[in-house]
């Protein structure tokens, strides 16, 4: 079990949560490519979820087995009310905000999904200024705006060459960061009280049974019997590479340094993403991408900079 540490710790900066939120992010990346693969042999967007699913949950109901087996305190912790608030969050996180996510990469390139779900950390900072009592720094704005900007870049690209669905695709992609967003901060909450691991198999267990009934009402268990094996085995990395290892390490990270800090390490992954969309999908990757890439990277890289450096000021 993690311990649960606060958003700044007392000395120096928390090397292993920052190598954790690293590790989650680049794994994190791999999913739109996945995601994408599945597509091409025809698995719809529930299905695709629930092949993800089918392989995490047995995971986490074993740890969370062995997790109550080995430490009787945590039995105490899990009361009805908290139970249920880490259900509904584990929802929120891992099932909406997925399932908006898989159904925008419907309509956009991997790539692109992973530079608009890549504004979540910007929304992190609004949220915590709206409903959890953060203060606002304005010498993040110029960041954001740059950020956003890029990303308009590569939407007038899109928008030019490939309209069709473009303008859902992104909605829904942005509608999956908003949801993590707030996800997050609830998420902190939490663990707090539990710890990353109980929460987080709570937390995607109750996902996992959402997206597998979903599957199941509206797919059909049959459908499942004309998956080929390869089909499978994309279920098999998307779980356990995009689904099970990055959300232990994410949430341990959300645990140690909090939230903001967690996200704002998150500039890795769409450079792993574009670089496996163009060698295994094949994605176009111009000089308009290259581009607003780099606006959008650039703009997080201020981000996660000018954070660090008004953390140092309020140590």
């Amino acid at each position: 079990m993690t311990t649960p540490s606060t958003d700044s710790p007392k000395s120096g900066i928390d090397m292993v949560g920052y190598g954790l939120a690293l590790a989650g992010a680049a794994l994190f990346s791999t999913k739109g490519v996945f995601i994408k693969l599945a597509f091409a042999e025809g698995v719809s967007t529930e299905a695709t979820m629930a092949l993800r699913m089918l392989v995490a949950l047995p995971v986490y109901l074993v740890i969370l087995v062995l997790l109550l087996r080995r430490n009787r305190p945590l039995r105490a912790l899990i009361t009805p009310r908290r139970l249920l608030a880490s259900m509904a969050v584990g929802a929120l996180g891992y099932y909406l905000s997925s399932y908006l996510d898989f159904a925008g990469l419907a309509f956009v390139s991997a790539q692109y999904e992973r530079l608009v779900l890549f504004t979540y950390p910007f929304f992190v900072l609004l949220f915590g200024v709206w409903f959890f009592g953060d203060r606002m720094k304005w010498n993040l704005v110029p960041a954001m705006l740059l950020s956003y900007c890029g990303l308009m870049v590569i939407f007038a690209w899109n928008l030019a060459v490939r309209p069709d669905g473009l303008l859902v695709g992104t909605l829904l992609v942005l509608g999956s960061a908003l949801t993590f967003a707030l996800y997050q901060h609830l998420a902190r909450r939490q663990m707090l009280v539990l710890g990353s691991a109980l929460f987080t198999c709570i937390g995607m267990s109750t996902a996992a049974v959402l997206a597998i009934s979903q599957s199941l009402v509206l797919d059909g268990a049959a459908h499942y019997a004309g998956f080929s094996p390869y089909v499978w085995s994309l279920g098999a990395m998307l779980g356990i590479f995009g689904t099970v290892l990055p959300s232990f390490l994410l949430n341990t990270a959300i645990s140690r340094i909090g939230p903001r800090a967690t996200s704002s390490t998150a500039s890795f992954g769409p450079i792993i993403t574009i670089v496996l969309a163009v060698l295994i999908l094949g994605e176009d990757f111009t000089l308009v991408h290259a581009l607003g890439t780099a606006m959008v990277l650039a703009g997080s890289w201020l981000f996660a900079r000018q954070e660090s450096r008004n953390k140092a000021v309020l140590d």
